[in-house]
């Protein structure tokens, strides 16, 4: 299957994490429309002002993936 990348968005301020978690569902909406094969994706607060949301996708998406969707970063998942 290859390797998988985790793409991430970064979201500061006090409402970052309900922005984080309201970008997964939008996430989950592409993976969907998409048809994409592997659906994880999540949200994650680091503290109070800075949360995350993520999606996971094949090393062979990630460039369709990135270029549509503009992530911040980018990680190997294991």
């Amino acid at each position: 299957m290859g390797k998988k990348i985790k793409l991430i968005w970064d979201f500061r301020g006090p409402t970052a994490e309900k922005t984080a978690e309201h970008h997964e569902i939008h996430l989950r909406e592409y993976i969907s429309s998409e048809g994409l094969e592997l659906k994880i994706t999540g949200s994650q607060m680091i503290n109070e002002m800075h949360s995350l949301a993520f999606m996971v996708v094949n090393e062979q998406q990630m460039i369709t993936v990135r270029d549509a969707l503009r992530p911040h970063r980018g990680e190997l998942y294991p």
